[in-house]
């Protein structure tokens, strides 16, 4: 039985120094001692495995000490009783916080400032739970019982409060689904957050075009020299000195 957990115990953190290897650059001259020892990412899960386990053992007090002393070196606050697969990845992760009710698949990758809350009083299911290989940006909220889709993207500080389609990006506050370019969104991490389609954005600069060329079609038929001339150029008056007196 010792041995069985101590195997596990190795295993999770092989899987964690790969997961950070895996989608953080800066792990590539790292060894697997540095990445354990200052990547607060993969501290902040592994006493979350440990407050889980001895959660689910039925230790009081334990699991919460544990949770409180991770934060307090981390900065990520992760509750004992969330759900969380293989494969996370924090990156950098100050001000993560993962609900109670949290449940997140596996190879699921998570910014700074992320929030996985809840809204209301509202017992039983109140956070989100999220699928296989999605990426939550930099300050990103979601909150509610809401699910994300396999493969999902959200974009940093959007704030979802409704479902996320498997394989879409989610942008804006409120947050909404769109899609890059037209096509669907690959699975893993994508940290190209500047090159985002902002639809709302977007629909502002059709209907900025559209008044334009009714300004200049109502020009035409009135026959203003000068349509973007938006009053007539004051002239002053005669017998006043511009200086004033």
């Amino acid at each position: 039985m010792a041995s069985d957990l101590i195997t596990r115990t190795i295993g999770g953190v092989r899987s964690h120094i790969a997961a950070a290897r895996g989608r953080d650059p800066a792990t590539a001259d790292a060894s697997g001692i540095e990445i354990l020892l200052t990547w607060p990412g993969v501290q902040a899960l592994l006493a979350y495995r440990l407050a889980n386990r001895l959660r689910r053992a039925g230790v009081p007090l334990a699991p919460f000490v544990v949770s409180y002393l991770s934060r307090a070196l981390t900065g990520i606050e992760i509750h004992p009783d969330a759900k969380i697969g293989s494969g996370l990845f924090i990156d950098h992760g100050a001000g993560v916080v993962i609900g109670q009710t949290t449940e997140i698949g596996e190879n699921v990758t998570l910014y700074q400032g992320v929030t996985l809350g809840g809204t209301g009083f509202q017992s039983g299911k109140r956070h989100p739970t999220i699928e296989d290989n999605v990426t939550i940006g930099s300050g990103a909220k979601l909150l509610g019982p809401i699910q994300v889709g396999h493969g999902a993207k959200i974009g940093a500080n959007s704030v979802v409060v409704e479902d996320v389609p498997p394989r879409s990006t989610v942008v804006g506050n409120p947050g909404h689904p769109v899609k890059v370019d037209g096509r669907k969104v690959d699975d893993g991490p994508d940290a190209d957050w500047i090159h985002l389609p902002d639809p709302l954005q977007d629909a502002v600069k059709s209907l900025s075009a559209r008044i334009k060329e009714l300004e200049r079609q109502v020009a035409e038929l009135s026959g203003d020299p000068d349509p973007q001339l938006d009053e007539p150029e004051r002239k002053p008056r005669k017998g006043r000195s511009s200086a004033g007196g």
